[in-house]
């Protein structure tokens, strides 16, 4: 089918050098640009610019890593765009990263993350969310639909929210079947039956796709999606939801029951949750009151400062804040790594990246007539 599109693919690593592959094979115009600086093969082009290669673009796809580079490149390409030109975002970065994009870039802006592998975008095959101004959405429906069946969702944050969550499935896929195979190993099953049962069952289509690895009769061939980009996407997930990603294969309180019960253990009521969630936004506004939330009045904060232990008392931690938030506070981060419940009493781990810091929050909670409220915290200060 041939078009008038010209497509710049910015980002030609796996996924970005497969879609410009498939969307050449099918008759587009398509430059691309990598920063490793790798040419591609075939009948795609390449700029050593990317302002070279989104000029004369009416399609520009952004396959990129996360959303630090999908906000370095479309910062370095921006005056080079045409008012008219489209921005096709494909990577998995967090949503309020491509809330910041549809915000910034306006109505020509497509917030797109593909589900699928490699193979997937070779064979045309890959889900697509998509979510874009009607307008917009029908100038690019040709080229969406040329990778792939398209769903439309609400707006760019849902859209990358939505991947997010179908990455975390693929996770308890991943964790599950290593559990699985550590069981079995234990128990001297032979691999090759093992899997021919784990193929009956929900782990049958991941298992068919690696089996031949799996097996141990071939190496693994190049990879399709990286555990670094895994783990990348779920402490994306932890940080938007303040929720920790859980292992599905976790066992359950009752060793006993059936393995549905594992499956479907409920995630931490938001009553729990609530006191780290002050916590957070605590430091993101250096309002003293949010910790005051957070904390028991009877609360000790601890931790080795300067080579010697500390224990603030509630009002001594509250004075550190000024009341307004750090002037790097947009570049800072926190995340919710574990909570783990055990009656009226939980406890928690949280990682704050602040600045040059890093920071390991080590918490114990509380519960009184159903009002959960952190009891201590006690932190490590990573140099």
């Amino acid at each position: 089918m041939t078009t008038s599109h010209t497509i710049a693919v910015l980002g030609l690593g796996r996924m970005g050098g497969a879609i410009a592959a498939r969307l050449a094979a099918q008759d587009w115009d398509v430059v691309g640009w990598t920063r490793s600086g790798r040419h591609t093969s075939g009948a795609v082009g390449t700029a050593g610019d990317p302002n070279d290669a989104v000029a004369k673009a009416d399609v520009v796809i952004l396959a990129l890593f996360d959303g630090p580079a999908c906000r370095q490149v479309t910062d370095a390409v921006r005056d080079s765009l045409r008012t008219d030109t489209v921005v096709l975002n494909t990577s998995t970065i967090a949503p309020a990263e491509a809330a910041r994009l549809a915000r910034e870039l306006g109505p020509c802006y497509v917030h797109a993350p593909v589900l699928g592998s490699v193979p997937a975008a070779a064979a045309g095959a890959l889900r697509i969310l998509a979510a874009a101004d009607h307008d917009t959405f029908g100038r690019v429906e040709p080229v969406l639909e040329a990778l792939g069946a398209v769903r439309r969702v609400g707006d760019a944050a849902t859209a990358a929210a939505l991947k997010l969550i179908a990455n975390n499935s693929l996770t308890g896929t991943v964790l599950a079947l290593r559990d699985a195979l550590r069981q079995a190993d234990a128990l001297g099953l032979p691999r090759a039956e093992v899997l021919d049962v784990l193929e009956l069952g929900p782990l049958g289509a991941f298992v068919s796709r690696k089996r031949a690895f799996l097996d141990g009769q071939h190496a693994l061939p190049p990879a399709e999606f990286t555990i670094g980009a895994l783990a990348k996407d779920m402490e994306l997930l932890a940080g938007a939801s303040h929720v920790p990603t859980r292992n599905a294969a976790a066992p359950a309180d009752d060793p006993e029951a059936d393995i549905a019960v594992a499956a479907t253990v409920p995630a931490p009521p938001d009553t729990v949750l609530e006191p780290l969630r002050a916590y957070i936004r605590g430091h993101a506004t250096g309002d003293p009151g949010h910790f005051r939330d957070a904390f028991w009045p009877t609360a000790h904060i601890e931790g080795v400062r300067d080579g010697a232990f500390v224990s603030w008392r509630l009002d001594d931690y509250c004075a550190l804040f000024s009341g307004h938030p750090a002037p790097d506070e947009a570049a800072r981060t926190r995340r919710i790594d574990s909570l783990d419940v055990h009656g009226t009493v939980a406890t928690a781990t949280m990682t704050l990246h602040h600045g040059p810091d890093t920071f390991t929050d080590v918490f114990l909670l509380v519960r009184v007539d159903d009002k959960w409220r952190i009891a201590n915290k006690a932190y490590h200060r990573h140099v």
